[in-house]
């Protein structure tokens, strides 16, 4: 697992949607040393006048190579996001910084069984986890809960639902599927319970999402009685 402080002038190779808000990124960059998944990067854009904006991202591909994916969310006062999402094209160039973090990540070579808890555009770092244990094929049992406001803002539905090894259940707070046997709400301590690995089996526990689901999910998942020392956590937004 490597992590690098160092810049790298990046490419866009590939982009598609993911939803109307959001954007799949495939960036190449020469020098690129690869990275764990659960990784981020630093993005800069530079305008012609100097000014220069940096934002994290976590980055949706592990392993070696000198591709890098990432899955932006437009935010609507953003000062990077609606650019990614909106106006780069393939051909165009930023920089990348990382990859960043060697505490929030995954390896082949744990075999611990392994519960990933997303919120929203928090999915990305189990995106990368998910791919690497597929590729993988490790034996670890590994389950995703991704809780979501509705089914038009899953980041990779397709994939989530058929990458071999990984079990996903979904969980939506605003709109769900018609004919979904539970109402749309917010996540409780009672699905925590029903949906993720119980805490017998100590599995390793990573949580991405806004600060205020962060904190309530790692929460609750203390006082069904999982370790605190099994428990990782990445947050984005206000404290």
């Amino acid at each position: 697992m490597s992590v690098s402080s160092a810049w790298f002038p990046a490419t866009l190779v590939r982009a598609r949607a993911l939803t109307a808000t959001a954007r799949s990124l495939t960036f190449a960059a020469d020098g690129w040393p690869g990275n764990a998944a659960g990784q981020h990067v630093d993005v800069r854009l530079s305008a012609p006048d100097g000014y220069q904006a940096v934002r994290s991202y976590s980055i949706a591909s592990a392993g070696d190579g000198a591709e890098i994916e990432l899955a932006v969310d437009r935010l609507p006062d953003g000062e990077v996001s609606p650019f990614l999402v909106d106006d780069i094209e393939v051909g165009d160039t930023v920089e990348l910084r990382g990859p960043l973090g060697g505490w929030f990540v995954w390896t082949p070579e744990d075999e611990r069984p392994v519960q990933l808890i997303g919120g929203g555009s928090g999915v990305v770092p189990f995106v990368a986890m998910a791919r690497m244990h597929a590729l993988t094929a490790s034996a670890a049992p590994m389950q995703l809960l991704y809780s979501l406001r509705s089914p038009a803002d899953a980041f990779y539905a397709e994939e989530l639902s058929s990458l071999g090894g990984l079990e996903t259940a979904w969980h939506y707070t605003r709109a769900a599927p018609s004919g979904w046997t539970r109402p749309a709400a917010r996540i409780t301590a009672d699905d925590l319970q029903r949906e993720t690995l119980a805490p017998d089996l100590a599995p390793s526990i990573f949580i991405c999402g806004p600060t205020g689901f962060v904190e309530t999910v790692s929460r609750a998942m203390l006082e069904l009685g999982h370790a605190e020392r099994l428990i990782r956590t990445e947050r984005f937004g206000g404290t």
